[in-house]
């Protein structure tokens, strides 16, 4: 009998996964909520690390493509609020040896392309998913669709539906993040641009970060990283507002906010307790933020994909007992991820304190008998 798969979440894990496991021949079918693959912006870039990102976009046959990326856009400087440098990283001109960025949107692109036309069934929001006595789910979409499937995989995000299935794991906000984007920025603000140079930018202040990020078409994404509070969002929507929380800063790093395009979108980033694990059920497991949510420090969409190859990896090894697979899966991905979520939640709380200027110049600069840290 085949084996039908429901992923749950048609993000990098999700696509990931299913990419794989038709390359096995085993089929697959992603449930999207979302209307289209344009619906929304993706989000900005990420450098994808080749023990794990990579790894996967191997395994999934697309490593040759991977040439997309943009290796200049692995340079990172890090200024204090007047202005001066304090870090900077360059990597070598056209090197694709290290961390090269490249958009989430043309990674997603790259994905859905190698999947068959039918794989993603759009506009399909999970909404429940109900143990059948014979085995499997059956799966409530919004608006009233239904589906069947012997295996799911949650794939979801943060605010994943098939994870209350398995753990009653509380998330805790540990920052918020405003974001903004300035269009076209070479042509209309040309002084941010060459502030923001082809990577990355961070402004490190006192429990406080302003970040800019060079996108592959142009564009660049502004990021204010705050200390959690109980402030209602909609505080952060002025850039009135957000420009007060800037001052004394040197203009030409405020003028990132004043260009900012429309209104700026803020939002809670939360995270896993760390450590979570939960009993292995039938034909059920959890990839990605699904699984362990954690602070956005470089690791989040690494290792769903990691997390994608690994479980496809083990189904591809044992079809005819897919939960002997998830549970090799499980195994392996509870013990790989324990001190990665715990040097994530470590980064995040040095990069918001008071003293995270220091830190950071620690963090990065190599030791006379150590590497450079990575990042």
């Amino acid at each position: 009998m085949l084996m039908r798969i429901a992923i749950a979440g048609g993000g990098l894990g999700g696509l990931t996964l299913a990419r794989i496991l038709h390359r096995h021949g085993i089929g697959a079918v992603v449930y999207e909520r979302e209307a289209s693959r344009s619906a929304r912006s993706q989000g900005g870039s990420l450098d994808l690390h080749p023990e794990s990102g990579q790894q996967a976009l191997a395994a999934a046959g697309l490593a040759g493509r991977f040439r997309s990326a943009r290796p200049e856009g692995e340079e990172h400087r890090i200024l204090d609020p007047a202005g001066r440098t304090l870090v900077h990283h360059k990597p070598q001109p056209g090197s694709f040896s290290g961390r090269p960025e490249i958009d989430r949107s043309t990674l997603r692109n790259l994905l859905l392309d190698s999947l068959p036309g039918d794989a993603v069934a759009w506009q399909h929001r999970l909404v429940a998913a109900t143990p059948r006595p014979d085995g499997g789910f059956g799966l409530t979409f919004d608006g009233g669709r239904s589906a069947d499937c012997d295996v799911l995989v949650g794939a979801d995000g943060a605010r994943s539906v098939v994870r209350s299935l398995l753990t009653d794991a509380t998330l805790s906000s540990v920052a918020t993040l405003v974001e903004l984007s300035i269009r076209d920025a070479d042509r209309r603000h040309p002084d941010l641009a060459d502030l923001v140079g082809p990577g990355n930018l961070w402004c490190i202040g006192v429990n406080q970060i302003l970040a800019a990020q060079r996108l592959g078409d142009g564009n660049i994404r502004v990021g204010i990283s705050l200390r959690a509070d109980d402030r209602h969002l909609d505080t952060y929507r002025s850039k009135r507002a957000l420009l007060d929380l800037f001052d004394g800063w040197d203009p030409s790093l405020t003028a990132l906010i004043e260009a900012g395009d429309g209104p700026a979108t803020p939002r809670r980033i939360e995270a896993m307790p760390t450590g979570t694990r939960w009993a292995h059920q039938p034909g059920i497991t959890l990839i990605g933020d699904a699984a362990h949510l954690m602070p956005p420090v470089g690791e989040g969409a690494n290792q769903a994909m990691l997390d994608a190859a690994a479980l496809a990896a083990a189904l591809a090894a044992d079809p005819a007992d897919p939960d002997s697979a998830i549970r090799t899966y499980e195994e392996a991905m509870f013990t790989r991820i324990h001190p990665i979520a715990e040097m994530s939640a470590r980064v995040q709380a040095m990069m918001l304190s008071p003293t995270a200027a220091d830190d950071i110049i620690r963090f990065f600069t190599p030791q006379p008998t150590e590497p450079a840290a990575a990042y």
